[in-house]
Protein backbone atom coordinates (compact mmCIF):
# COMPACT_ATOMS: atom_id res chain seq x y z
CA UNK A 1 0.00 0.00 0.00
CA UNK A 2 3.06 2.34 -0.15
CA UNK A 3 2.17 3.90 -3.32
CA UNK A 4 -1.57 5.01 -2.16
CA UNK A 5 -2.27 8.72 -2.38
CA UNK A 6 -3.09 9.87 0.76
CA UNK A 7 -4.35 13.09 0.56
CA UNK A 8 -7.19 15.24 -2.02
CA UNK A 9 -6.29 18.90 -2.51
CA UNK A 10 -8.65 21.60 -2.04
CA UNK A 11 -8.69 21.71 -6.09
CA UNK A 12 -11.75 24.00 -6.37
CA UNK A 13 -9.70 26.45 -4.12
CA UNK A 14 -8.98 29.75 -5.66
CA UNK A 15 -11.51 29.79 -8.38
CA UNK A 16 -14.85 28.89 -6.20
CA UNK A 17 -13.65 30.02 -2.98
CA UNK A 18 -10.38 31.61 -1.90
CA UNK A 19 -7.12 29.82 -1.28
CA UNK A 20 -6.06 32.12 1.52
CA UNK A 21 -6.77 30.12 4.99
CA UNK A 22 -7.10 34.08 6.47
CA UNK A 23 -9.37 35.37 4.29
CA UNK A 24 -11.19 32.13 4.18
CA UNK A 25 -11.81 31.86 7.73
CA UNK A 26 -12.67 35.53 7.93
CA UNK A 27 -15.39 35.20 5.19
CA UNK A 28 -17.00 32.33 6.85
CA UNK A 29 -16.43 33.98 10.30
CA UNK A 30 -18.54 37.23 8.49
CA UNK A 31 -21.46 34.87 7.32
CA UNK A 32 -21.80 32.60 10.19
CA UNK A 33 -21.70 35.70 12.62
CA UNK A 34 -25.18 37.52 11.06
CA UNK A 35 -27.22 34.48 12.08
CA UNK A 36 -29.01 32.85 14.69
CA UNK A 37 -28.45 29.43 15.94
CA UNK A 38 -31.45 27.54 16.80
CA UNK A 39 -32.20 25.80 20.50
CA UNK A 40 -31.75 22.26 19.12
CA UNK A 41 -28.47 21.46 17.38
CA UNK A 42 -28.77 20.27 13.84
CA UNK A 43 -28.49 15.84 13.30
CA UNK A 44 -28.82 16.70 9.82
CA UNK A 45 -28.44 20.23 7.32
CA UNK A 46 -29.16 20.92 4.13
CA UNK A 47 -26.78 23.05 2.50
CA UNK A 48 -25.56 24.74 -1.24
CA UNK A 49 -22.35 23.97 -3.19
CA UNK A 50 -21.86 26.46 -5.56
CA UNK A 51 -19.38 29.55 -5.45
CA UNK A 52 -19.33 31.14 -1.95
CA UNK A 53 -19.46 34.67 -3.41
CA UNK A 54 -23.03 33.00 -4.47
CA UNK A 55 -23.84 31.05 -1.59
CA UNK A 56 -21.77 31.44 1.13
CA UNK A 57 -23.93 33.44 2.97
CA UNK A 58 -27.25 30.73 2.60
CA UNK A 59 -24.80 28.05 3.88
CA UNK A 60 -24.01 29.69 7.04
CA UNK A 61 -27.74 29.63 8.23
CA UNK A 62 -27.33 25.67 8.06
CA UNK A 63 -23.80 25.39 9.72
CA UNK A 64 -24.66 27.60 12.26
CA UNK A 65 -27.08 24.57 13.81
CA UNK A 66 -23.99 22.79 13.93
CA UNK A 67 -22.82 21.64 17.86
CA UNK A 68 -18.84 20.78 17.89
CA UNK A 69 -18.98 20.00 21.27
CA UNK A 70 -20.93 16.69 20.76
CA UNK A 71 -20.29 16.14 17.14
CA UNK A 72 -17.93 13.64 16.38
CA UNK A 73 -18.60 12.20 12.69
CA UNK A 74 -19.43 13.90 9.86
CA UNK A 75 -21.04 12.57 6.80
CA UNK A 76 -21.14 14.53 3.94
CA UNK A 77 -23.43 13.26 1.02
CA UNK A 78 -22.92 15.04 -2.45
CA UNK A 79 -24.53 14.42 -5.66
CA UNK A 80 -22.45 13.30 -8.46
CA UNK A 81 -22.01 15.82 -11.38
CA UNK A 82 -19.03 14.49 -13.65
CA UNK A 83 -19.33 10.38 -13.88
CA UNK A 84 -21.71 8.64 -14.11
CA UNK A 85 -22.90 6.36 -10.82
CA UNK A 86 -25.92 4.30 -10.42
CA UNK A 87 -24.71 3.41 -6.75
CA UNK A 88 -22.42 5.49 -3.94
CA UNK A 89 -18.75 6.08 -4.05
CA UNK A 90 -16.29 6.21 -1.43
CA UNK A 91 -13.02 8.04 -1.65
CA UNK A 92 -9.58 6.70 -1.79
CA UNK A 93 -7.75 8.97 0.23
CA UNK A 94 -7.27 9.61 3.81
CA UNK A 95 -7.33 13.26 4.21
CA UNK A 96 -9.14 15.78 2.64
CA UNK A 97 -7.21 19.28 2.81
CA UNK A 98 -8.94 22.74 3.65
CA UNK A 99 -7.25 26.66 3.36
CA UNK A 100 -8.05 26.25 7.13
CA UNK A 101 -6.43 22.40 8.34
CA UNK A 102 -7.15 19.22 7.12
CA UNK A 103 -9.83 16.85 7.65
CA UNK A 104 -9.72 12.62 8.11
CA UNK A 105 -11.76 10.35 6.57
CA UNK A 106 -13.23 7.98 9.20
CA UNK A 107 -11.59 4.92 8.07
CA UNK A 108 -13.20 2.19 10.61
CA UNK A 109 -17.09 3.32 9.26
CA UNK A 110 -15.33 3.46 5.71
CA UNK A 111 -14.73 -0.15 6.55
CA UNK A 112 -18.45 -0.74 8.31
CA UNK A 113 -19.56 0.55 4.79
CA UNK A 114 -17.30 -0.85 2.49
CA UNK A 115 -18.44 -4.79 4.17
CA UNK A 116 -22.02 -3.59 2.78
CA UNK A 117 -20.72 -4.27 -0.65
CA UNK A 118 -22.93 -1.63 -1.72
CA UNK A 119 -20.10 1.04 -2.55
CA UNK A 120 -17.59 1.60 -5.01
CA UNK A 121 -14.58 3.30 -5.29
CA UNK A 122 -14.09 7.09 -6.40
CA UNK A 123 -10.93 7.99 -8.75
CA UNK A 124 -8.56 10.49 -7.17
CA UNK A 125 -9.41 12.30 -10.43
CA UNK A 126 -13.33 11.94 -9.51
CA UNK A 127 -12.82 13.24 -6.30
CA UNK A 128 -11.11 16.10 -7.10
CA UNK A 129 -13.28 17.00 -9.84
CA UNK A 130 -16.19 16.60 -8.15
CA UNK A 131 -17.19 20.28 -6.29
CA UNK A 132 -20.54 19.02 -4.47
CA UNK A 133 -18.72 17.33 -1.60
CA UNK A 134 -15.65 20.19 -1.78
CA UNK A 135 -17.62 22.69 -1.12
CA UNK A 136 -18.93 21.75 2.37
CA UNK A 137 -15.56 21.10 3.55
CA UNK A 138 -14.16 24.44 4.62
CA UNK A 139 -17.58 25.27 6.60
CA UNK A 140 -16.74 22.19 7.92
CA UNK A 141 -13.64 22.63 9.34
CA UNK A 142 -14.80 26.70 10.56
CA UNK A 143 -18.27 24.98 12.17
CA UNK A 144 -15.82 22.25 14.21
CA UNK A 145 -12.60 24.20 14.58
CA UNK A 146 -13.07 24.35 18.61
CA UNK A 147 -12.78 20.55 18.60
CA UNK A 148 -10.79 20.22 15.29
CA UNK A 149 -8.57 16.98 16.09
CA UNK A 150 -11.68 15.14 17.49
CA UNK A 151 -13.83 14.65 14.74
CA UNK A 152 -13.72 12.46 11.54
CA UNK A 153 -15.43 12.80 8.18
CA UNK A 154 -17.34 10.55 6.20
CA UNK A 155 -17.71 11.22 2.81
CA UNK A 156 -20.19 9.98 -0.05
CA UNK A 157 -20.62 10.53 -3.46
CA UNK A 158 -24.62 9.57 -4.04
CA UNK A 159 -25.29 8.57 -7.74
CA UNK A 160 -28.46 8.52 -9.54
CA UNK A 161 -30.26 6.04 -7.32
CA UNK A 162 -33.83 4.63 -7.80
CA UNK A 163 -36.28 5.31 -5.45
CA UNK A 164 -35.58 1.30 -4.31
CA UNK A 165 -31.80 2.03 -3.81
CA UNK A 166 -32.94 5.74 -2.30
CA UNK A 167 -34.55 3.93 0.56
CA UNK A 168 -31.57 1.00 0.69
CA UNK A 169 -29.04 3.39 1.25
CA UNK A 170 -31.56 5.17 3.58
CA UNK A 171 -32.22 2.57 5.39
CA UNK A 172 -28.17 1.46 6.16
CA UNK A 173 -27.47 5.22 6.96
CA UNK A 174 -30.32 5.39 9.20
CA UNK A 175 -28.41 3.65 11.86
CA UNK A 176 -25.88 6.37 12.07
CA UNK A 177 -28.02 9.45 12.21
CA UNK A 178 -29.93 7.28 14.84
CA UNK A 179 -26.37 8.45 16.79
CA UNK A 180 -26.25 12.14 18.20
CA UNK A 181 -22.22 12.33 18.18
CA UNK A 182 -22.99 12.23 14.22
CA UNK A 183 -23.73 14.60 12.01
CA UNK A 184 -25.10 14.66 8.18
CA UNK A 185 -24.37 17.38 5.94
CA UNK A 186 -26.66 16.83 2.94
CA UNK A 187 -25.31 19.15 -0.51
CA UNK A 188 -27.44 20.63 -2.72
CA UNK A 189 -28.91 23.34 -4.77
CA UNK A 190 -32.21 23.70 -6.15
CA UNK A 191 -33.63 25.08 -8.91
CA UNK A 192 -31.02 25.65 -11.97
CA UNK A 193 -33.68 27.70 -14.26
CA UNK A 194 -32.77 29.03 -18.13
CA UNK A 195 -32.16 27.43 -21.40
CA UNK A 196 -28.71 26.81 -19.98
CA UNK A 197 -30.08 24.25 -17.75
CA UNK A 198 -33.10 23.46 -20.32
CA UNK A 199 -35.89 23.82 -17.50
CA UNK A 200 -38.13 26.94 -17.86
CA UNK A 201 -41.44 25.60 -15.80
CA UNK A 202 -43.08 28.91 -15.30
CA UNK A 203 -46.71 29.83 -13.09
CA UNK A 204 -47.55 32.73 -14.51
CA UNK A 205 -50.22 33.20 -11.69
CA UNK A 206 -47.14 33.75 -9.43
CA UNK A 207 -45.98 36.93 -11.42
CA UNK A 208 -42.45 37.69 -12.24
CA UNK A 209 -40.58 34.11 -13.41
CA UNK A 210 -38.19 34.64 -10.58
CA UNK A 211 -41.60 34.49 -8.28
CA UNK A 212 -42.53 31.26 -9.70
CA UNK A 213 -39.43 29.41 -9.36
CA UNK A 214 -39.50 30.72 -5.46
CA UNK A 215 -42.92 29.10 -5.25
CA UNK A 216 -41.82 26.04 -7.27
CA UNK A 217 -38.94 25.40 -4.42
CA UNK A 218 -40.86 26.55 -1.73
CA UNK A 219 -43.18 23.39 -2.08
CA UNK A 220 -40.51 22.03 -1.31
CA UNK A 221 -38.78 23.64 0.99
CA UNK A 222 -41.41 26.57 3.15
CA UNK A 223 -44.60 25.33 5.26
CA UNK A 224 -47.60 26.43 2.97
CA UNK A 225 -50.87 25.60 3.28
CA UNK A 226 -51.95 25.39 -0.20
CA UNK A 227 -49.95 22.39 -1.26
CA UNK A 228 -50.72 19.57 1.25
CA UNK A 229 -53.69 18.89 3.69
CA UNK A 230 -51.02 18.84 6.27
CA UNK A 231 -50.51 22.50 5.66
CA UNK A 232 -46.53 21.82 5.39
CA UNK A 233 -43.87 21.43 2.79
CA UNK A 234 -43.66 18.42 0.98
CA UNK A 235 -39.54 18.00 2.95
CA UNK A 236 -40.80 19.46 6.13
CA UNK A 237 -43.47 16.59 5.83
CA UNK A 238 -40.19 14.41 5.79
CA UNK A 239 -41.79 12.09 3.53
CA UNK A 240 -39.93 11.14 0.40
CA UNK A 241 -43.10 9.46 -1.32
CA UNK A 242 -44.13 12.96 -1.73
CA UNK A 243 -40.61 14.15 -2.55
CA UNK A 244 -40.62 11.97 -5.64
CA UNK A 245 -44.19 12.54 -6.96
CA UNK A 246 -42.98 16.42 -6.70
CA UNK A 247 -40.15 15.41 -8.62
CA UNK A 248 -42.11 13.84 -11.39
CA UNK A 249 -44.95 16.26 -11.24
CA UNK A 250 -42.76 19.02 -11.63
CA UNK A 251 -39.41 17.80 -12.88
CA UNK A 252 -37.66 20.78 -10.27
CA UNK A 253 -33.82 20.30 -11.60
CA UNK A 254 -32.70 19.97 -7.92
CA UNK A 255 -29.59 19.00 -8.23
CA UNK A 256 -29.08 16.90 -4.56
CA UNK A 257 -32.24 15.51 -5.32
CA UNK A 258 -30.83 11.93 -4.76
CA UNK A 259 -28.65 12.81 -0.93
CA UNK A 260 -31.89 14.09 -0.15
CA UNK A 261 -33.74 11.55 -1.23
CA UNK A 262 -31.30 8.97 0.93
CA UNK A 263 -31.81 11.31 4.07
CA UNK A 264 -35.48 11.35 4.07
CA UNK A 265 -35.52 7.33 3.83
CA UNK A 266 -33.17 7.76 6.63
CA UNK A 267 -35.40 9.21 8.49
CA UNK A 268 -38.49 7.45 7.66
CA UNK A 269 -36.66 4.05 8.85
CA UNK A 270 -36.18 6.18 11.94
CA UNK A 271 -39.30 7.56 12.79
CA UNK A 272 -41.18 4.12 12.00
CA UNK A 273 -39.24 2.94 15.71
CA UNK A 274 -40.78 6.03 17.21
CA UNK A 275 -38.43 8.84 17.15
CA UNK A 276 -39.56 12.04 16.80
CA UNK A 277 -37.57 14.86 14.41
CA UNK A 278 -38.37 17.72 12.51
CA UNK A 279 -37.15 19.62 9.68
CA UNK A 280 -37.17 23.14 9.08
CA UNK A 281 -35.83 25.45 6.16
CA UNK A 282 -33.82 28.44 7.58
CA UNK A 283 -33.02 30.35 4.52
CA UNK A 284 -33.55 31.03 0.33
CA UNK A 285 -31.63 33.16 -1.94
CA UNK A 286 -31.34 33.01 -5.94
CA UNK A 287 -28.23 33.66 -7.80
CA UNK A 288 -30.09 35.83 -9.90
CA UNK A 289 -33.94 37.57 -10.22
CA UNK A 290 -35.27 35.97 -13.65
CA UNK A 291 -37.32 38.22 -15.55
CA UNK A 292 -37.30 36.85 -19.27
CA UNK A 293 -35.99 33.46 -20.71
CA UNK A 294 -33.00 34.75 -21.51
CA UNK A 295 -32.06 34.78 -17.61
CA UNK A 296 -31.31 32.14 -15.46
CA UNK A 297 -30.69 31.64 -11.77
CA UNK A 298 -29.93 29.33 -9.57
CA UNK A 299 -31.65 28.52 -6.40
CA UNK A 300 -29.88 27.79 -3.03
CA UNK A 301 -31.38 26.61 0.38
CA UNK A 302 -30.59 25.90 3.91
CA UNK A 303 -31.99 24.05 6.41
CA UNK A 304 -31.61 21.57 9.37
CA UNK A 305 -33.10 18.35 10.77
CA UNK A 306 -33.24 18.07 14.86
CA UNK A 307 -34.25 15.54 17.08
CA UNK A 308 -36.48 15.88 20.04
Amino acid sequence: MSNRVVCREASHAGSWYTASGPQLNAQLEGWLSQVQSTKRPARAIIAPHAGYTYCGSCAAHAYKQVDPSITRRIFILGPSHHVPLSRCALSSVDIYRTPLYDLRIDQKIYGELWKTGMFERMSLQTDEDEHSIEMHLPYTAKAMESHKDEFTIIPVLVGALSESKEQEFGKLFSKYLADPSNLFVVSSDFCHWGQRFRYSYYDESQGEIYRSIEHLDKMFVVSSSHHSPKGMSIIEQLDPVSFSNYLKKYHNTICGRHPIGVLLNAITELQKNGMNMSFSFLNYAQSSQCRNWQDSSVSYAAGALTVH
